[in-house]
Parts: structure tokens; sequence; C-alpha cells
């Protein structure tokens, strides 16, 4: 984390480790290098002491509960926040942040929101509304968010209704990863396959259904030249690719060719 003319500050309580933080480190290099980049950042302040410089300071542990208004009211003057403390799940093992009831107050003069969209229930499928999530297990939906929840056979779940609007690109790898492996390996236990039940159509059952209800869809080798298009928009512009953002030019590079 280089950032010119700024030094970073980060509270060392905020980044002492615990036995479980270092287990979940040891398990994700995602989060072993996020760690170490912050740690990298938290220490390279205290080499430059010029009074010139702006100073970038991570509050970590906090959770935003509300706005407070200035004096006159014209604009916001701090934030609410809830202390909290990391908590293993009671179902993936992992740690997740929970309140503690105590509260503090962080003046400030405009707010900046940089965070992903929560997501909402689908109906039939449990969901957790604090989280925004569908409770799961490796991406195995489950069925309630108690303890003793059972595994919906053939249901999986990905991305930030899985784990919640967190995360960069590489989580979203490693996220897709992990329910992948899931799948794979309910495959494997022949999970999917029903000797009294009727054959599955697989790939080819699913086009016909598409087909049926007239929905547009594109298939991969349509994906394939969006890709190629990209790559050559963006070559363009000295840049590796130039993201198509609208669904209709998605469609018509789709069909080019």
């Amino acid at each position: 984390m280089c950032l010119k003319n700024v030094n970073v500050y980060i509270k060392e309580a905020d980044l002492a480790t615990s036995p479980a933080d270092k287990e979940e480190m040891r398990n994700s290099r995602i989060k072993r290098r996020v760690y170490e980049l912050l740690s990298k950042a938290a220490t390279v302040h205290q080499e430059n002491n010029d009074n010139d410089r702006k100073e970038l300071h991570f509050v970590f542990f906090r959770k935003p509960t509300k706005f407070l208004p200035s004096e006159d009211g014209s604009t916001v003057g701090a934030m609410e926040l809830e202390k909290t403390l990391l908590k293993d799940d009671g179902a993936t093992g992992k740690q997740v942040a929970v309140g503690t009831g105590e509260f503090e107050e962080l003046k400030c003069g405009i707010v900046l929101k940089s965070i992903g969209y929560k997501s909402l229930p689908i109906e039939g499928l449990s969901f957790d509304k604090y989280r925004g999530v569908v409770p799961n297990l490796r991406g195995r939906v489950l069925s309630s968010e108690s303890e003793t929840a059972t595994v919906e056979p053939g249901l999986y779940v990905v991305g930030w209704l899985k784990r919640g609007p967190t995360g960069i690109v590489a989580t979203n790898l490693h996220c897709a990863e992990e329910t992948v492996d899931s799948i794979l390996e309910d495959d494997r236990k022949g999970l999917f396959t029903d000797p009294s039940g009727p054959k599955r159509q697989g790939r080819r059952g699913l086009l016909e259904i598409l087909e049926q209800k007239n929905a547009r869809y594109v298939p991969f080798d349509g994906w394939e030249k969006i890709d190629t298009k990209e790559k050559a928009d963006g070559e363009l512009k000295n840049k590796p690719r130039e993201k198509i953002t609208r669904w209709n030019e998605l469609l018509e590079a789709a069909r080019e060719g």
C-alpha cells in the first residue's frame, strides 16, 4: 500500500491476531496478503515525520449505526459506531463481526459510502437478514441459520449472497472455487444420481427449457466473441480490455462473426 505523501495509521490492537485469526490466514492467501499489506502500511509512516503529509486512519472493529447532525443541523456532524468483536459463526467455522452494545461517536463533516449491495432474500430459501446471506456450508445451501440446519440437496450459492458484500476480485475467485469444489465433491459422491429416477438431461435439457421460455441467453461461443471484442477494443486504448457495459451491445458482440 503505497500512497504518496500520506501517512497510514492503524491501532496496534486492531492488528493483534488471535489463534483463530492465524488459522484463517493460514487457510486463505488473500486474507494473509491483506494483513501483510496493512501491517506494512502501519509502520512505514514512522519513518516519515514531515508535517505536510496527509494522514489516513483505518478504524477496525466498528460498525456504523447512524449519522448524527451537525450543531446547526445543515450537514452531518458525526457517526455513531458500535464496537464489534470477531466470533465464530457456528456454521462455517469462520469468524464474523458481532456488536458488543458499546457505542462511540466519530466526528466528521462528510461521509463516503464504499460497500457492496446487500442481497435480498429468495423465496423458498432461508435467509440471514442481518448479514444479507443465504446460510451455507462452503457454498452448500443450508435449511436454516440454526446449528441443527441440514444441507439442501442440489442447491448452491456463490458471491455476495453467499458471504455478504465483502472482498475484492480475488475474493470472488476464491469464493467461486470453493462452491465449485463442493459441487464436484457431491457429484463424485453420486448425490446427483438417482438410479430409480428419470435420466437427467443436463445441458441439453437446460437449453430446451430456455428455448421454451424464449429466454435470451449467450452460449459459450458467444462469450468468447465478447471476450475477443473487449480485448481488441482495449488494445486500441492501451488497456488489457475495454468492458462492454450495455446489455444490447453485449448481445450484438455475441452475435458478431
